[in-house]
């Protein structure tokens, strides 16, 4: 019998679980809707996740001469920001993702296999809170819409400091808190009832996208998790609301 004596509780959506049952639920949420996970995203941000994950490759700016840049994008099974990293970036551009579930991984290598961008896209298997790569391996670091899914975002946070080379930039695009009147009202209302029921007549199951939003609901503020990527050691930290803060993209530089 495992002991339990020591085990905190942890968000999963707005119920609390055991820390070390939680990774299993995200991974089962994930395993479902990995064939058409960028499907539903199209649909449930209405394309809009397309133009923020175009910004967020416009921050990062990969180098388009011909210095050596290795990027690390962790959560990023499907290969969608990977892709969008090395056609913005030059020949030298080397883009390896790690991903906790070997379902989204297997997309992400048929996609890229089907887009002639294997050798240039390495896909791996790894939890974000502790990465099989040593210290100071990588020029840029992103998590596209990943991060509250893991169980400690503090230590994510630390394994994302521990992994970039000194001046390497962390960047993070996350759902976030809306900022503006009455759009937080409707967009409360879309997520809760449009959301799951486009989910259930896309993949057949309607409870994934249901956990996906309350996900959304109890991630950090963006005040706070500016907080914690300071406390992780990033120097120059800041973000940028995107759509009355639908998202935001968070950055954060290696020192």
């Amino acid at each position: 019998m495992t002991d339990k004596t020591n085990e905190q509780d942890v968000a999963f959506g707005f119920r609390q679980v055991g820390e070390d049952e939680k990774q299993g639920l995200v991974n089962e949420v994930f395993s479902k809707v990995a064939a058409r996970y960028d499907q539903m995203n199209d649909l449930m941000s209405v394309g809009l996740h397309r133009l923020w994950k175009d910004d967020l490759v416009t921050m990062l700016n990969p180098p388009r001469g011909q210095a050596t840049f290795e990027h690390l994008d962790v959560a990023g099974g499907t290969g969608d920001v990977a892709f969008r990293i090395l056609r913005a970036g030059g020949p030298n551009v080397r883009v390896t993702v790690a991903d906790i579930s070997p379902e989204m991984v297997a997309e992400g290598k048929r996609r890229s296999e089907a887009e002639g961008l294997l050798g240039r896209c390495r896909f791996t298997v790894g939890n974000a809170e502790s990465l099989a790569f040593p210290d100071r391996s990588f020029d840029g670091y992103t998590i596209a819409f990943g991060i509250r899914n893991v169980t400690h975002i503090d230590r994510a946070l630390a394994e994302a400091y521990r992994v970039l080379k000194p001046g390497g930039r962390f960047l993070c695009l996350e759902f976030s808190q809306v900022d503006v009147p009455f759009l937080d009202k409707i967009y409360d209302a879309y997520s809760f009832t449009a959301i799951p029921a486009i989910g259930k007549v896309v993949t057949g199951d309607g409870q994934p996208y249901r956990y996906l939003v309350e996900s959304i609901r109890t991630f950090p503020k963006q005040d706070d998790f500016e907080t914690m990527i300071e406390d992780a050691g990033f120097a120059r930290v800041s973000y940028r609301n995107l759509t009355g803060g639908v998202v935001a993209i968070h950055s954060g530089w290696r020192v």
